[in-house]
């Protein structure tokens, strides 16, 4: 991870650390066990980088970073013991797990489409590489709790994976700084899936009729 720079590196464990708050969210959801708060974290956290890093074959990152795994262990155990009045959903507002899921979509999206362009990914590919980044750890989470996939929901979703990624990927190929980069492009991605949140902005649906 050195290679992206201090920055870059930092947004992965952001990226890293959200997604396991929101996949223990989920378990908190569902009133699991500690073992299985600390196995949602874990397996959301790192999901989506583990599909992308044998996707542009490169070593498994968090295989290779131990701190990853404990990272995503710890959080999980740190939220089993937090009180459930915390995260439970306020009237009229937004579950927290949808934010934190937010905020991780956002970051995964530009830092997995940097790591793909570091590795020599053409551009357009790269970009999908941080989707399926941003992605797949929230499939999986949705998938082992047995919910509707948060893929699925009409919502923008993948849609803010790909404009944040491609704003990266189109920042950088002009020039521009990876910090400015990053953070303008993660701020956008962050932008669109608040605002579909909190106003259920979705794409139009396909009618059968």
């Amino acid at each position: 991870m050195n290679d992206f720079g201090f920055w870059l590196t930092l947004l992965d464990y952001l990226g890293i650390a959200v997604f396991a708050i929101s996949g223990a969210l989920m378990a908190a959801r569902q009133g699991q066990t500690l073992v299985t708060f600390a196995f949602f974290a874990l397996v959301t956290g790192v999901g989506g980088g583990s599909f992308r890093d044998l996707l542009i074959d490169a070593p498994v990152f968090w295989v290779q970073d131990g701190w990853v795994a404990a990272l995503c262990v710890g959080i999980g155990f740190v939220m089993w013991f937090t009180p459930r009045k915390w995260w439970a959903k306020r009237e009229g507002g937004s579950e927290l797990l949808e934010w934190f899921d937010a905020a991780g979509l956002a970051a995964y999206s530009v830092f997995g489409t940097a790591k793909a362009l570091a590795f020599g990914v053409p551009v357009f590919p790269a970009i999908l590489m941080g989707v399926i980044t941003a992605c797949i750890g929230g499939i999986i989470r949705d998938v082992l709790a047995g919910v509707p996939s948060i893929i699925i929901r009409p919502e923008l979703y993948v849609t803010a994976a790909f404009s944040a990624a491609a704003v990266y990927a189109a920042m950088t190929a002009i020039g521009m700084p990876s910090l400015v980069s990053a953070t303008a492009a993660a701020m956008i991605g962050f932008f669109l899936r608040g605002a579909a949140i909190r106003w259920r902005i979705s794409l139009p649906s396909y009618e059968t009729g």
